[in-house]
C-alpha cells in the first residue's frame, strides 16, 4: 500500500501521539510506502527520509517551543496541508489517508481524502476531544466541537486507542458510527541499566520518576504537593521533560522545601530517558486525564510500578495492587498513601516491577502496527 498519514505533530516536537504515530509509521514503512504530513520547526528540514518514512513539514504559524503547539500554529496546519497533500497527490496514487488527532489535523486530511477518493481512517489520541485543563478544550469551544464532529462523521473509519477515548467521543459528540479499538504499543528498547552514581542519583533513595511535557494537564503541581507530605519525606522524584509549566513548578518545589529532592532533566535522549526509568523505584503520576498513557507503558517494561490517578485510557491496562495503584481522581491524600505503600513495601514494590515486565511484553507497536495495516486493507477491499 501507499499509506499518507498526518499529524501536526511529529517527532522531535510534540508529545506522546506523535510518538506512537513514528512508531506505527516505521513498522508500516517495513512493508508499505509510508508519508506523513507534519508542521515545520526551525532547523528541522522541510523534507527528509527517517526509518523508513518520507516526512513532509509545511509551514505553520507562530510555534515557538518545541513541546507545545501554539493555537496559531494549530490553525494554520490544515492549509498548509492541503497544499502538501496535493503535490503528493499530482505525483503519487495514494491507496488510503490516515489523520491522527480529530483536531487540528482532521481538517487538513479530510478534504484531500474526499477529492482523492480514498479511505480516510481518523485515529482519536483523547485530547484532541477532551481535555480537562484547556479552556478551549473541543469538548466545550462549540467551533472546535463542530469541526470534531465533522471529521468522525467523514471518515470512513475510526479508531480510538482506549475505551475512555471511545466512551468520550460517544458522550461528548454524540457520535453513533463503529469505533475501533486499537490499543498503543511501545517498542522495547535494548539499553542496557546504568547506575545511580553515573546519573547522579542518590543511590540510597527512594526514587520517582514522572516523564511528559510539563502542560496544566500532567498536573504536576498535585504531585509536588504530594511529597511535601511527611510520609514522603524519604522520596526523591525525576521529571523528565519540558513545557511552559516548569518554572512555576521550580517556585512551587521551592516554596514546598522540596527543591532539594527535586530534579529537572529538561528535554532528554530516548536512551536517557530509559536510563533514569530503570534506575527509578516507581513511576508517580497525578495528570488530570491521559487518552492512553504511553509512558505507563514504558515504565512498566523499565520493570518498575506506576501510581496513577484512575481517570483516562490507561485504566485499560493498569490494574490497582497490581501494575502498582490506581487511585481516585483527584484524591491527593490517597495519592500520597499510595506511594507510602511502596516507599515501606519495596519487596512488593519490586515485586509488582518484575511483573510489569511481562505485562508490557502484550503491548508491541508490532501489534499496534499489524491492527492499523488490517484496517487499512479490509477498506482497500471494501472499495
Amino acid at each position: 500500500m501507499n499509506i499518507l498519514t498526518f499529524n501536526y505533530e511529529y517527532p522531535p516536537i510534540g508529545g506522546g501521539g506523535g510518538v506512537v504515530h513514528e512508531l506505527i509509521a516505521q513498522e508500516l514503512a517495513k512493508r508499505h510506502r509510508v508519508h506523513v504530513i507534519t508542521s515545520a520547526f526551525r532547523g528541522l528540514p522541510r523534507r527528509e527520509e527517517r526509518g523508513g518514512v518520507a516526512i513532509v513539514r509545511v509551514p505553520v504559524l507562530g510555534r515557538s517551543d518545541q513541546s507545545v503547539a501554539s493555537l496559531p500554529s494549530m490553525l494554520s496546519f490544515p492549509l498548509g496541508a492541503w497544499v502538501a497533500a496535493a503535490r503528493l497527490l499530482r505525483n503519487e496514487r495514494i491507496d488510503v489517508i490516515n489523520s491522527h488527532f480529530a483536531v487540528p489535523t482532521g481538517p487538513g486530511s479530510l478534504p484531500p481524502a474526499r477529492v482523492a477518493g480514498v479511505p480516510h481512517v481518523l485515529s482519536l489520541h483523547g485530547g484532541d476531544i477532551y481535555d480537562p485543563s484547556k479552556r478551549l478544550s473541543p469538548h466545550r469551544f462549540a467551533p472546535l466541537r463542530a469541526a470534531v464532529r465533522w471529521v468522525l462523521r467523514g471518515s470512513d473509519a475510526v479508531v480510538a486507542q482506549s475505551s475512555n477515548t471511545r466512551e468520550n467521543a460517544v458522550r461528548l459528540y454524540g457520535f453513533q458510527g463503529p469505533i475501533l479499538l486499537i490499543p498503543l504499543g511501545i517498542r522495547q528498547p535494548a539499553v542496557p541499566k546504568v547506575s545511580r552514581d553515573a546519573l547522579g542519583l542518590a543511590t540510597d533513595a527512594f526514587i520517582g520518576i514522572t516523564v511528559g511535557r510539563l502542560v496544566k494537564r500532567k498536573g504536576l503541581d498535585t504531585l509536588l504537593r504530594a511529597l511535601a507530605y511527611p510520609e514522603l519525606a524519604g522520596v526523591r522524584l525525576v521529571v523528565v521533560g519540558e513545557g511552559p509549566e516548569r518554572p512555576d513548578l521550580e517556585r512551587l518545589g521551592g516554596a514546598l522545601g522540596i527543591s532539594g529532592r527535586l530534579l529537572f532533566t529538561g528535554r532528554v535522549s530516548e536512551q536517557r530517558k530509559w536510563e533514569l526509568l530503570q534506575a527509578a523505584d516507581a513511576y508517580l503520576s497525578t495528570t488530570m486525564h491521559e487518552g492512553f498513557g504511553l509512558v505507563y507503558l514504558e515504565a512498566m517494561a523499565a520493570g518498575i510500578p506506576v501510581v496513577s490517578f484512575d481517570h483516562g485510557g490507561q485504566v485499560d491496562f493498569l490494574r490497582d495492587g497490581e501494575t502498582g495503584h490506581l487511585v481516585r481522581a483527584g484524591d491527593l491524600e490517597g495519592m500520597v498513601a499510595a506511594i507510602a505503600r511502596l516507599v515501606t513495601g519495596r519487596g512488593r514494590a519490586r515485586a509488582m516491577g518484575d511483573a510489569n515486565l511481562g505485562r508490557a511484553g502484550n503491548h508491541r507497536i508490532e501489534q499496534c502496527a499489524a491492527r492499523y495495516e488490517e484496517l487499512f486493507e479490509s477498506l482497500l477491499k471494501r472499495r
